[in-house]
């Protein structure tokens, strides 16, 4: 194997890595792996009172949903949603890096649960439990 030839393979896994990589949201501490090597992941908590506890929720195949999709790690892994909370029926498998879609990304960092608009905290985040409009997140197409 040439050199050219080994350069091109260890690009092509860096891109491979890299895509594969941004599937997840570095630091999200909803995400953890316990000492036996399972994955054990924490969802949004349903708010204990308001209009959301008495709101059918908009099911992922229903054709509801007209806002952007909220990106969960689950314990089968990435999925996409119509609301935060990640309520049965709700999510769908994620379609991240074959279709665009308005996106934002959920996660839970520093104890608080956030909209992140890209998979990184150091993106434009905001606090799903903080008062409206503070709470309003910054979905983009990815």
């Amino acid at each position: 194997m040439n050199r050219s030839h080994t350069l091109l393979v260890a690009l092509t896994f860096a891109v491979f890595s890299a895509s594969a990589s941004a599937q997840f949201v570095k630091g999200n501490e909803a995400v953890r792996v316990s000492t036996t090597g399972e994955r054990l992941v924490e969802l949004a908590p349903l708010p204990s009172s308001g209009p959301i506890r008495k709101t059918k929720p908009c099911l992922a195949q229903a054709g509801c949903h007209a806002g952007p999709w909220h990106m969960v790690e689950t314990r089968e892994g990435l999925v996409e949603c119509t609301e935060v909370y990640a309520r049965a029926g709700t999510c769908r498998p994620s379609s991240y890096g074959t279709n665009k879609l308005s996106r934002i990304w959920v996660v839970k960092a520093g104890g608080q649960w956030s909209q992140c608009q890209f998979p990184d905290l150091g993106s434009k985040c905001v606090k799903v439990f903080a008062p409206p409009p503070t709470n309003l997140p910054y979905p983009a197409f990815q």
